[in-house]
């Protein structure tokens, strides 16, 4: 799908990580769409070589764990091979390996959480400011960081460490890189379906827009937020949440 303002990212290049399936990829189709290229990165070759011939030749990939040094180092290597060059960040992997009451979470699992959510994150951030990143990184955090979620209590301390960390970067590297972050409430993906299916219609009910995100409405956004549309603005978080954040307190 094209769009009026379609040639946003052309001559640029985009490292999505995480992006072989969901939001991910609905962000890197989208600055492909614009004329942009992009390197993708996942756990699982076959899922992204999938996902590269969906993108195109614009695309390309290198399979992977986030939190794995060797993998951000042949990421980094990929690029200044293929592009030689690196305009722009989305750092979109994220884990929620647990369900349950925050007391009774298992403190490895809080510790690999922190580790792929934050700390990785961090890591990412700092090997493309090695690599000569040059305008401008997004973050993918969630509505559970802005509030308490049950359940997903964790992963909401995680991602609001991560809005956190959007926006000490945004002050420690302005005015050269501009960070901001989207925190997305229920979007309809692999990764989300045990918060709805099987009772999507209550989960629904949560949002004045009368209906869960789709992943387009999330890599709309962040292209935006990418883009020099939005080239005074940094620092900040922007909830994609379907009006939910605006509920009545009665």
């Amino acid at each position: 799908m094209t769009h009026d303002h379609d040639r946003r990212f052309d001559g640029t290049v985009t490292l999505v990580t995480g992006a072989s399936r969901g939001i991910g990829f609905a962000i890197a189709r989208r600055i492909v769409d614009e004329g942009g290229s992009v390197v993708i990165t996942g756990r699982k070759q076959d899922s992204l070589d999938a996902a590269v011939a969906d993108l195109g030749a614009a695309a390309s990939a290198v399979a992977g764990r986030a939190d794995d040094p060797d993998h951000r180092a042949a990421v980094f290597a990929h690029l200044a091979e293929r592009h030689g060059r690196l305009d722009h960040l989305v750092n979109n992997t994220g884990i929620n390996p647990v369900y349950g009451p925050l007391v009774d979470i298992d403190a490895e699992a809080a510790r690999k959480i922190l580790e792929v959510n934050v700390v990785s994150t961090l890591d990412w951030t700092r090997a493309a400011l090695a690599a000569g990143l040059s305008r401008s990184v997004v973050n993918i955090a969630s509505v559970a960081g802005l509030g308490a979620s049950p359940g997903i209590g964790f992963y909401g301390i995680s991602k609001a460490a991560l809005i956190n960390l959007t926006a000490q970067l945004a002050f420690e590297l302005a005015p050269g890189i501009r960070f901001n972050a989207v925190a997305p409430a229920v979007v309809k993906t692999a990764f989300a379906r045990a918060l709805y299916e099987g009772h999507e219609a209550e989960a629904t009910a949560a949002y004045p827009l009368a209906r869960l995100g789709e992943v387009a409405d999330v890599a709309g956004p962040v292209a935006f937020l990418l883009s020099d549309d939005a080239a005074w603005i940094t620092g900040q978080t922007l909830p994609i949440d379907g009006g939910a954040g605006i509920r009545p307190l009665t």
